[in-house]
């Protein structure tokens, strides 16, 4: 007899577990953080040209290009000088690692990665404020080497990593926090805070 309570006792929680299971799984269905995207007085940015801190020669000047190109095609910002404009994207390249992942019974590469590290922010002209920053937006290709059929060169690598970063930054900047990345800190400026009462 006992026993039976006892099975009576547990299928009549059995509803119960399985509502709360089915709430859990709604409110995680639901929870969508705010982005934290761009104030609506943006309209006008300009592209300041990227900073090359590794010791790779000229790799600048082809990410500055492509990440400009990618803002002309999309055309959400009208992209102009810095005088003109409401905020100013800055970024530096910071890591360029190259290395080889795999090799042959002769121990010669037959596959490299690369890895392209760049750090972008984006200042409001009128306060001189970063809006946002990403410390580490990083661009990532695995190759076969230009030795291997269908293979390519490093340079050819570097072009997909340069279209690679220019979708990201492109993405990061019109879709906001979250979209390529989760290096972002999230905080609110002082300004925008509401003061506590005691």
């Amino acid at each position: 007899m006992l026993k039976i309570r006892r099975l009576v006792y547990i299928a009549s929680l059995l509803p119960l577990l399985a509502s709360l299971t089915s709430c859990a799984k709604d409110e995680a269905v639901i929870y969508r953080p705010s982005p934290q995207t761009m104030p609506a007085n943006i309209k006008k940015i300009a592209l300041r040209p990227f900073q090359n801190k590794t010791q790779q020669f000229a790799l600048e000047d082809k990410l500055t290009t492509k990440v400009n190109t990618r803002f002309l095609t999309d055309g959400t910002y009208k992209i102009t000088d810095e005088a003109g404009s409401d905020g100013i994207l800055t970024g530096e390249i910071n890591r360029y690692i190259h290395v080889p992942v795999a090799y042959d019974s002769n121990l010669i590469a037959t596959q490299y990665k690369l890895d392209i590290v760049v750090r972008i922010a984006f200042v409001e002209t009128a306060t001189n404020t970063v809006l946002w920053e990403e410390k580490n937006l990083v661009g990532t290709v695995t190759y076969p080497a230009s030795t291997v059929p269908g293979g390519m060169t490093e340079e050819q690598a570097r072009e997909l990593v340069w279209e690679q970063l220019g979708k990201k930054i492109l993405k990061r900047t019109i879709d906001g926090f979250g979209s390529v990345t989760g290096e972002s800190p999230r905080k609110i400026s002082p300004e925008t805070q509401q003061p506590t009462t005691k």
